[in-house]
């Protein structure tokens, strides 16, 4: 097998303490739930609602709400929003044989981590929702009134908290369960747009004495656009770039096609590219471009150990890129930015804004890059996009922003904030990390309908989302589950 320890049914799954949170996941994990397609997702969260007996509600695009009246003794505290995205991030390897749009995820136990086989695992923020799901149908947890939002397209366009009306909630406080780490209590988040780059060529039939490679880009880490860009790690679609830039100045290579990457909120794991050079060079070319190789690996070899380049001698294609566009493409991208662009002036530590070139497709006459462009702050989100375009602009492509959401701004005077953070103190005996995060969360969409919510993030260690490494730990959720349980009981009373 693929893994030296066996893949375990859900059966074994369900076992793991805290019961309630984990039975649930395995069930929302038996639903495909892609971004854009959550229709079954939203009937499963419908049908679980109704047979509680609690109001629920979808609303016009598509986010579920389930009310559930407070407990016995908790009438008088604030009503809570809990809240969590019901779509999740689909990426595999490419070895993995598996339709995301028809399967339930595969999951198993590695210890003290819950990992899928070969896909993600859908904890981002299938996890968030599963507690949330475990708190509506208890019958023992005491709780104020809750509105249980659950929101759709999260992950590629933040639709279903841009669609949310105001007035549909009436809860004074957000609990927003979609923070990744167990130690952290968000209270900020960047916003983001999205970059899309595109122009149309003539493609030219190949010449004549020419020799044909693919090439392969694989193996990388991939990651959160937004959580893991300040770590350096792979992007195929920028290490690809390199190869054909040598290949092109040195050789005249020629591309047919290239398709790399997937989700703009992905860092590109893989890239394929079907090129072209005069059969003369092809030993000096091969030569050269394991040179260049072999440099790429021992840049990456501490963060990327599984990278891997390869060439592969194919049939020539019919046709290639019409020459002066490829020129514009290799150096466009070749002046993209990927990674930090600026470092937070007010937060040690946290990026500020960013860019990750998440996608390129080149194929049958279109070319079509995408980015995602983050920051918390909004003048240089626009300064970064501004910088993309200029770059794409002057290459021949049309450029269109799309998607723009904008950040949540941090309130260190939290009332909700303060209760979060005394808690944590007095059950674990340590300081939480409070932080804002490089990552979208919705609080800052939702806060533009909502302006007087308090909001509050956190929830329990998950490694590696949006990447088929996604994991989630054991341990770190049953701490998540015991904090939570704590804050329900210590919401404040009404004023």
């Amino acid at each position: 097998m693929k893994y030296q320890i066996t893949i375990l049914m859900s059966s074994e799954i369900r076992n793991i303490e805290p019961k309630a949170v984990w039975n649930h996941f395995a069930d929302l994990n038996a639903v495909p739930r892609p971004s854009k397609k959550e229709e079954r997702v939203i009937q499963f969260m419908v049908d679980f609602g109704k047979k509680l007996n609690l109001k629920t509600i979808v609303d016009k695009v598509g986010n579920v709400i389930i009310t559930k009246p407070a407990t016995t003794g908790m009438e008088n505290k604030k009503t809570i929003v809990m809240q969590s995205h019901l779509d999740m991030v689909h990426q595999k390897n490419s070895d993995t044989n598996f339709d995301f749009d028809t399967e339930g995820i595969k999951m198993y136990i590695d210890k003290d981590w819950v990992k899928a086989d070969g896909t993600t695992l859908g904890a981002d923020n299938g996890l968030g929702v599963a507690s949330i799901m475990a708190i509506l149908s208890s019958t023992n947890i005491p709780h104020p009134t809750i509105e249980a939002l659950f929101t759709i397209d999260e992950e590629t366009g933040m639709t279903g908290a841009m669609g949310l009306e105001g007035g549909l909630l009436t809860g004074e406080i957000l609990l927003n369960l979609d923070t990744e780490e167990d130690d952290e209590i968000g209270i900020g988040c960047a916003g983001g747009v999205d970059i899309t780059a595109t122009r149309i060529y003539t493609p030219e039939e190949t010449p004549k004495n020419t020799i044909a490679f693919e090439i392969s880009v694989t193996g990388l880490n991939g990651g959160h656009s937004g959580m893991d860009i300040h770590k350096g790690l792979g992007n195929a679609n920028k290490i690809m770039n390199r190869l054909l830039f040598d290949g092109f100045t040195n050789f005249g290579l020629r591309i047919a096609e290239i398709n790399g990457g997937s989700l703009r909120n992905a860092i590109p794991r893989e890239s394929f590219a079907t090129i072209t050079i005069d059969s003369v060079s092809k030993e000096p070319f091969l030569f050269e471009l394991s040179q260049l190789i072999n440099e790429i690996k021992t840049e990456f070899s501490s963060l990327e150990p599984n990278l891997t380049i390869e060439l592969n001698e194919i049939e020539s294609p019919k046709n290639v890129m019409d020459l002066g566009v490829q020129i514009g493409l290799i150096k466009a991208i070749y002046g993209s930015l990927n990674g930090v662009y600026r470092m937070s002036p007010d937060i040690e530590d946290l990026v500020e804004t960013s860019n990750n070139v998440a996608r390129v497709i080149v194929k049958d006459g279109r070319i079509k890059i995408g980015c995602l462009t983050r920051s918390s702050s909004e003048t240089n989100k626009w300064d970064l996009a501004n910088s993309l375009r200029a770059v794409f602009e002057l290459a021949g492509f049309e450029v269109e922003f799309s998607g723009t959401y904008p950040g949540w701004l941090p309130n260190k005077d939290s009332d909700i904030l303060k209760v979060l953070k005394n808690l944590y103190i007095k059950m674990n005996n340590s300081e939480p990390h409070v932080a804002a995060c490089h990552a979208g969360l919705e609080c800052g969409i939702l806060g533009q309908n909502y302006p007087e919510m308090d909001m509050i993030s956190f929830g329990p260690n998950i490694r590696g989302a949006h990447s088929p490494d996604e994991r989630a730990q054991i341990s770190s959720t049953q701490k998540f589950w015991d904090f939570l349980l704590e804050i329900l009981q210590n919401i404040p009373e009404k004023k």
